[in-house]
């Protein structure tokens, strides 16, 4: 496929873009194979130099046209000409509706150019082939291909835990991805289970997602494994190598919990097909405790329903706060973090092993794994450390991006398989940084560029569904990584929290309703002016850059209020 097929019309003259917040800019647009640009004359209608709209095609979830047909005439005409008759006036207008929920509108002289400029960004942004998206083609004259692929191996994070406990080893027994198509080359499992045990308990477990371990708890030696779910079946089948792996993990006398992000209803339901849980009398030290989370269609819609409440202007206060509610977005985060703090006080104060588990084993499982390592862990509260955890909890671990990430809130053509759930883990990190403020070297600023990239990038970080899709694309040896262009230091500086402070505690958050708040620096970025709060953090940046701590204590105060209730800032705040 040429992407030159794809496009009907490359270029228009006098198109009027307008976004919300920004004034009208009318200039020339073109299509590229992956990007929509938008440059004004100097000088034009009293516009000052030229203004650019640089966008990712890749980046637009929906197009909307709407035509205009003002009516025909018949130019004049000679003795030798034939009859003629044009549209007199014809326009169009085409909204782009992004995945990182940017509204763009496309005024365009021409019935005929709008409805063509419409199909080739709906041909365009639909191209579903890896090996076609702009990560490929992309070459910055700053990055090499091979920088940031590598900063985080697993064998690094492997020798920390060899350095306190000789029960762990890392095994490549899934170096050929075979034993499971969706876990990495190598895992860590314990020492004293074979690869042969690990091959077929494998083969007990949906898609091959044998129990792994996913952290080791320095203070007390527990460890948190994840899998997916045992194919037990109507039968009740058993595993000896199963329940020799998990038994392992224990001590005699000691006792684990088994948490299961679906509901008793879910699982029991699940073993009618294939499924099902671990039963107690062949796992008798494990412990099973359901903390449904909801994955899919219901969390795709709840996304969806939000960001059209978000969008709606003309909401009275009892209607935004019924429409907040029945969008279950804000119970969707209680939950998570819930059920995150759930294992994390099973590792920490229980002192007790942990396994979590859903159905596949690649969506929630995966979510509370990752954000109980940020409440526990120091090390995944800095901007590396949170790289790493991302690295090898959401991307190694075999989160499926490309279908879950597929289309974002405002698509009509929703498939089956989209689901927010790495948003909903950013959410929950939102939250986590706005309760303890001191306790994260990166702010808000991150989370919404991890975001942006996990539904259109430049980069290849977020590509495929798994490292063997990974390695079959070749994605690590002909994209750049996004960790390469975040680490860069002038980068690096726009995403760090200015009033960050080393906190070796165990952070537990507040999951009282109350304390959930809607992350308004996301759903409502491209909605109102962020320039009061973009001046007080530039200030703060600016006050601790220059070793001022008392003014840094006071600017922390100011952001922490105006965070929570903007219309409390004060003219002096601003």
């Amino acid at each position: 496929m040429e992407f030159s097929e794809l496009i009907k019309t490359a270029t228009v003259e006098s198109v009027l873009l307008s976004c919300v917040g920004l004034p009208p800019v009318r200039g020339t647009l073109c299509i590229t194979s992956h990007h929509l640009l938008l440059s004004s004359c100097p000088g034009g209608d009293g516009q000052p130099g030229t203004v650019e709209l640089w966008l990712l095609i890749r980046n637009v979830d929906a197009v909307e046209k709407r035509v205009q047909n003002l009516g025909w005439y018949q130019p004049p005409r000679t003795n030798d000409s034939p009859r003629d008759t044009r549209l007199a006036g014809s326009s169009g207008t085409i909204t782009l509706r992004c995945k990182d929920l940017k509204v763009l509108q496309l005024e365009i002289p021409g019935m005929e150019e709008c409805l063509n400029i419409a199909s080739s960004i709906e041909a365009l942004s639909s191209v579903d082939s890896v090996m076609m998206m702009y990560p490929f083609f992309y070459r910055p004259q700053d990055l090499r291909l091979e920088e940031g692929w590598h900063l985080f191996p697993l064998e690094q994070y492997f020798q920390q835990i060899a350095a306190q406990t000789s029960q762990w080893r890392l095994s490549d027994l899934n170096r050929d991805f075979t034993t499971c198509p969706t876990y990495p080359a190598d895992v860590i499992v314990p020492a004293a289970v074979s690869d042969d045990t690990l091959r077929r308990a494998a083969r007990f477990r949906q898609g091959g997602r044998f129990p792994v371990l996913s952290y080791y708890h320095p203070r007390n030696g527990t460890v948190m494994l994840r899998s997916s779910q045992p194919l037990t079946g109507p039968n009740r089948k058993r595993c000896p190598e199963d329940e020799v792996l998990l038994g392992t993990v224990l001590d005699e006398g000691e006792r684990g919990f088994i948490i299961d992000t679906r509901s008793a209803q879910a699982a029991k339901q699940a073993r009618m097909t294939g499924g099902g849980t671990e039963p107690k009398s062949s796992y008798p030290q494990w412990k099973r405790l359901h903390r449904p989370l909801e994955r899919g269609r219901p969390l795709q819609e709840s996304f969806i329903k939000l960001v059209e409440a978000c969008n709606d202007a003309s909401l009275s206060m009892d209607r935004w706060l019924s429409r907040l509610e029945s969008c279950r977005w804000l119970s969707h985060v209680k939950a998570a973090l819930s059920t995150a703090c759930l294992a994390a006080q099973c590792l920490d104060r229980e002192e007790a092993s942990v396994l979590v588990h859903g159905a596949e084993g690649t969506d929630t499982t995966l979510l509370v794994t990752a954000l109980a390592q940020v409440i526990l862990d120091p090390g995944c509260r800095t901007v590396v450390g949170f790289q790493g955890l991302l690295e090898r909890e959401w991307i190694e671990a075999g989160h499926p991006f490309h279908h879950r990430c597929a289309r974002s809130a405002y698509s009509h053509a929703r498939l089956k398989q989209e689901a927010p759930l790495f948003l909903l883990f950013l959410d929950c990190v939102w939250q986590l940084s706005r309760q303890f403020p001191f306790s994260l070297e990166f702010g808000e600023s991150l989370l919404l560029a991890l975001f942006d990239n996990a539904y259109a990038s430049d980069y290849g970080t977020f590509l495929c569904n798994n490292e063997k899709e990974r390695c079959l694309c070749k994605v690590k040896e002909n994209t750049h990584s996004l960790w390469a262009w975040l680490n860069q230091p002038e980068e690096k500086k726009k995403y760090l929290n200015p009033l960050y402070s080393h906190n070796p505690l165990v952070i537990w958050p507040s999951v009282e309703p109350q304390s959930i708040q809607l992350w308004q620096g996301l759903f409502f970025r491209w909605i109102r002016p962020s320039q009061y709060l973009d001046e007080a953090r530039a200030e703060m940046q600016r006050l601790v850059e220059g070793n001022e701590a008392p003014a840094k204590e006071s600017a922390g105060s100011r952001l922490s209020r105006s965070l929570s209730d903007p219309a409390a800032r004060t003219e002096n705040e601003r």
